[in-house]
């Protein structure tokens, strides 16, 4: 198997952003979108793209961070830290899972934790601290996507040839799992009520509404 690059999407403040993710990641050539915690996201934004990209969910950080190890997969945090490598370096080993912070607090120490490397993107002019969740994502992509020698996609004058859209196409604003996901979820959420972090018999409340409740952004 080739390399492979994903996108773990964690307590981003605006869920608008996961639309714009999608079509940076369907531009360089992420193989899957890892959402953790919220199932739910905003496809805004993604101009289709996300009828081309694989979503995976994981209630935990953990979780996640045991799918990508299965994978033989680094994780690697953007994040200026005292150890972190300039992107441009490439300092890039095997297939990469890029998680990105907070678009205000950046990456909390949880996050931190599960990450087996970090790396920042240089600026060379004044007038901001940070970049957007999404320009970051394109251009740390871009570089893995350069790195990992990725094949360019073919144009057609202007523009670059999209992709036939998949046959079968479910809702692309919910992170759709296999059946036993789904047990594992409704187990948990029984759990959950048993310990009184919701009722589970309150009336109107949709399934991502309730994973609201289990799932709130710190």
């Amino acid at each position: 198997m080739g390399l492979e690059s994903y996108v773990v999407v964690h307590n981003i403040a605006k869920r608008h952003n996961v639309g714009t993710l999608a079509r940076s990641a369907t531009a360089f050539g992420v193989s899957e979108l890892i959402l953790v915690g919220r199932r739910d996201f905003n496809s805004f934004g993604s101009h289709g793209s996300t009828s081309h990209l694989r979503f995976r969910h994981f209630h935990s950080l953990q979780d996640a961070r045991h799918f990508l190890k299965d994978k033989d997969c680094d994780i690697c945090g953007v994040e200026i830290t005292d150890d972190a490598k300039p992107v441009n370096q490439h300092p890039f080993k095997k297939s990469t899972a890029f998680l990105l912070g907070n678009e205000g607090s950046g990456l909390s120490a949880k996050e931190c934790e599960i990450c087996d490397f970090f790396i920042y993107i240089p600026q060379y002019g004044g007038g901001t601290a940070s970049l957007n969740v999404t320009v970051a994502a394109s251009i740390v992509l871009h570089h893995f996507g350069v790195w990992a020698g990725f094949t360019e996609r073919s144009r057609d004058g202007n523009k670059f040839i999209v992709a036939e859209k998949p046959v079968k196409q479910g809702r692309r604003s919910y992170c759709a799992e296999t059946e036993d996901c789904i047990a594992e979820e409704r187990k948990a959420r029984r759990e959950n009520a048993a310990n009184g972090f919701f009722d589970e018999t309150e009336k109107g409340n949709s399934s991502s509404n309730l994973l609201d409740s289990l799932f709130v952004d710190d």
